[in-house]
């Protein structure tokens, strides 16, 4: 039997991709909670900078919002936000780049704006903030959410953040340099881009779950990878590291949001 939540297999599977070396643009919700992870287990040297110009930042709770006192009073230094777009983000400083979805397609561009008609909207989302600079900037970008068909569809209705485009070399025709979407990290599985067509494609899944139950919560007919992993279950040390950071961010925010 289990004894982790398909949540906590999501922002810990997110936390291993991450290395000591990383410069990271840490994304609120799912992405920084992979990132506190890291930062807290195996990753003790990693550098996470925030949109609000907080660099080096290692808060001891979760932030509401890029706004957050936390990061500042817990950073090196905070620099402005131009200064941190145009000099760090859009100067090639960070290697990688942390991004949650509201809706994704299989080539991981990103709609955080409208669900439905731009116009006439049934739900207008917070928008991209700083996630379309995150999304072309950064060196690579890691997407985090929770496989749904409402989510992973096959075409979103408004593109935020602009991931491969239609497929293939549509980054390089458009000038972007950056390798774009390198993984995808769901509470079912995991996936990486096809090396030519640049489709997202199941490389490993997290353990107990099955290709149906992948494909039942998943918009578009999935890819699985010849050679298909299990994803290592957490081990006590990062569950007992999520679960204290969740208690102290619940207890800190009184029950305002959860993780």
């Amino acid at each position: 039997m289990r004894d982790f939540t398909p949540n906590e297999m999501m922002t810990i599977a997110a936390s291993r991709a991450l290395s000591n070396d990383d410069v990271c643009f840490v994304g609120i919700g799912a992405p920084s909670a992979a990132c506190n992870v890291a930062r807290l287990t195996h990753a003790p040297d990693i550098t996470l900078i925030y949109e609000s110009g907080t660099i080096g930042t290692a808060p001891e709770v979760l932030p509401l919002s890029i706004g957050d006192g936390e990061l500042c009073e817990t950073a090196l230094t905070t620099v402005s936000v131009p200064e941190m777009f145009r000099y760090w983000l859009q100067g090639g400083r960070i290697s990688i780049g942390f991004l949650g979805a509201a809706q994704l397609d299989r080539f991981g561009n990103i709609n955080t704006t409208v669900i439905g008609d731009y116009h006439h909207p049934k739900v207008r989302l917070p928008g991209g903030g700083g996630a379309p600079e995150i999304a072309t900037s950064c060196k690579e970008v890691f997407i985090t959410m929770k496989q749904a068909t409402r989510g992973m569809v096959e075409k979103i209705d408004f593109y935020t953040s602009f991931g491969h485009g239609e497929g293939g070399d549509h980054r390089k025709r458009l000038g972007i340099d950056t390798k774009g979407p390198t993984l995808l990290i769901t509470d079912l599985a995991l996936w990486k881009p096809d090396p030519e067509t640049k489709e997202f494609t199941v490389v490993s899944l997290h353990p107990g779950v099955t290709r149906e139950q992948v494909q039942e919560t998943c918009g578009w007919k999935v890819r699985f990878a010849q050679d298909m992993d299990e994803t290592p279950a957490p081990t006590e040390l990062e569950l007992t590291t999520l679960r204290d950071l969740q208690a102290r961010t619940e207890q800190a925010h009184g029950g305002k949001r959860g993780v």
